[in-house]
């Protein structure tokens, strides 16, 4: 990504906005479904979520050779795309009032506005088709893509080169460290699914505790 494409969108915020290259593309990397925004014929967004790889600063998607999106594309290249990975929800049990205004989720995410494009070239449409296999199929050896493929030639690939994105994650990167380590405490000993994930996230120990 060139210094244009990292040109951020502001947020209010500001103290879980992501601004770092490798941060950014680490969220990319481990979210596996994006929500691409398109306008359709009578100027309403019309949004489609895709399997989509981060490749050399640009993100690709495939899909059928004919459609509504496509369609959009083609007559408005402006696309919106932002993808989303959801970790812990903070329930009403951590607070000792059980107030509803102290619900929270959190999260990463990454929003983006760029412009898209029918891919053409043959090499670049094989790379981008290989490189989302790979993403989704992490350790496995399978064959490559190659151009002989009957699903090669039925299937689409799009571009979007972004001009401007947006990365936030909320980890509580504003809560005094007492609070922190206490929301820590809890996901440890609450144990749901993505638990231990936030306790990571938020650069906190997962063994320690606070008895």
């Amino acid at each position: 990504m060139n210094e244009q494409q990292r040109r951020q969108i502001r947020m209010k915020r500001r103290s879980c906005e992501v601004t770092d290259p490798e941060a950014i593309e680490k969220i990319l990397s481990k979210a596996t479904i994006g929500r691409l925004a398109t306008t359709d014929l009578e100027g309403y967004p019309y949004i489609t979520p895709v399997n989509f790889v981060s490749h050399n600063g640009n993100i690709y998607f495939h899909c059928a050779l004919t459609g509504e999106k496509l369609d959009n594309i083609t007559r408005n290249a402006k696309v919106g795309f932002q993808v989303d990975i959801p970790l812990a929800y903070l329930d009403s049990q951590f607070s000792d009032d059980g107030s509803p205004c102290k619900l929270h989720q959190f999260y990463h995410c990454v929003v983006m506005r760029g412009t898209a494009r029918l891919v053409d070239e043959m090499q670049l449409k094989l790379d981008a088709l290989n490189a989302l296999v790979e993403k989704h199929e992490k350790g496995r050896s399978l064959k490559k893509v190659h151009q002989d493929m009957p699903d090669y030639k039925t299937c689409a690939v799009v571009e979007i080169r972004p001009e401007k994105i947006s990365a936030k994650s909320d980890l509580a990167q504003g809560k005094p460290e007492n609070v922190r380590a206490e929301l820590s405490e809890y996901f440890r000993k609450r144990g749901w699914p993505r638990d231990l994930e936030t306790i990571q996230e938020m650069g906190m120990d997962p063994d320690s505790n606070l008895d």
